[in-house]
């Protein structure tokens, strides 16, 4: 598996797959961006975390270059942390192992290419696989809002996570 850089033209039909139904389209974007997702809110959202986050968008692939995950990364300079969003893997490959690649991938780039000290992410409470992968991975719960997030009738709380660039994926595996 590889990470590159999104690229629209080529990307953007991958993830309108991957995000099929409405839950799936919020536990990902925390309905940043309407559904179903658009190419141009898709690329209007990218572009507003470019200028106001720093956030680059990546896409997974495997060897042959077939696309199987996309993220955004930042890092907040004034702390030397990253900060990881909008995780989402081909919803055929979801529970084989993909994910946890490609955040392998992701982390070693946050810590070994930009030298962060630490990555964080937010998932809600109600996405039980991803919150395992994560923890799977090494990070950890830094906090916990309740019922932070509306969604239709439901409340979701909303988990912050972290790993130290002491624990490393490979370590902590």
């Amino acid at each position: 598996m590889r990470i590159r850089p999104y690229i629209e033209s080529r990307d953007y039909d991958y993830l309108k797959e991957w995000i099929d139904d409405e839950r799936t389209h919020t536990l990902w974007c925390a309905n940043q961006i309407s559904y179903p997702v658009t190419k141009e809110d898709l690329h209007d959202l990218l572009e507003k975390n470019a200028e106001d986050w720093t956030d680059s968008a990546y896409v997974a692939t495997e060897d042959d270059g077939e696309v199987v995950g996309f993220f955004c990364y930042c890092v907040n300079v004034a702390d030397n942390t990253g900060f990881l969003k909008f995780i989402v893997v081909d919803n055929k490959k979801r529970g084989a192992g993909y994910g946890r690649r490609m955040l392998q991938l992701a982390l070693r780039y946050a810590f070994d290419i930009t030298g962060v000290k630490s990555v964080s992410l937010n998932v809600f409470d109600e996405n039980a696989r991803a919150t395992q992968c994560y923890e799977k991975l090494g990070f950890t719960t830094e906090s916990i809002s309740k019922e932070k997030f509306a969604y239709k009738d439901e409340l979701w709380g909303r988990r912050r996570m972290t790993i130290s660039a002491g624990c490393r994926p490979d370590n902590c595996l």
